[in-house]
């Protein structure tokens, strides 16, 4: 079932973590990912179709905007236990089979994606020079079965608005996406 983005406000500051990058083994921080330029946190997971449809779009997106100083990484806070393929050895195998060009962050306690007001996958944050939310929404207009080609136009206008040293257009775009997998009390 597709599901919407709540809006975190445009300007808040970026919420600190330290997570593990299910590649590497090393803990990334906030700190660790800022980019003097602009920095994209990114809520994915492995089953989700709406991350599926896009993820060869975003790794050649992403590919491109690091040349340009643009730092990434992408957070996967589902709930393993309910959804095994989204859990660290599964996303190990997927970014090492892609070749992820950004770390792939596993969020177990899902405490970074509360923090975030992260509600869907996948679900995109843009800071600004001074850790400053800058865009929140989606990456394009394609879905899957839309028909639509996955350009990565809106995240895109947002990065090239913020490379150029111009606002970002304020209007945004929530994404859609299924539903972070929130674990039970």
């Amino acid at each position: 079932m597709a599901h919407s983005t709540t809006q975190l406000a445009l300007g808040a500051k970026a919420p600190n973590f330290a997570l593990l990058d299910t590649v590497s083994g090393k803990l990334f921080s906030l700190d660790d990912i800022i980019s003097p330029k602009a920095t994209v946190i990114m809520f994915i997971c492995n089953h989700c179709p709406y991350v599926q449809h896009i993820l060869e779009g975003l790794i050649d997106t992403a590919s491109r905007y690091i040349q340009q100083g643009v730092s990434f990484a992408a957070i996967n806070a589902n709930d393993a236990d309910q959804y095994p393929q989204d859990g660290p050895d599964h996303m190990k195998a997927l970014a090492q089979e892609l070749q992820f060009p950004f770390p792939y962050l596993y969020d177990q306690t899902q405490q970074v994606a509360r923090n975030y007001h992260a509600a869907c996958t996948p679900e995109f944050f843009v800071f600004d020079s001074n850790v400053r939310l800058a865009y929140h929404g989606r990456f394009d207009d394609s879905r899957p079965k839309s028909g639509q080609p996955v350009t990565g136009h809106d995240l895109s206008q947002a990065l090239d608005a913020l490379l150029e040293g111009s606002p970002v257009p304020p209007e945004q775009k929530p994404s859609i996406g299924c539903s972070i997998k929130w674990r039970q009390p």
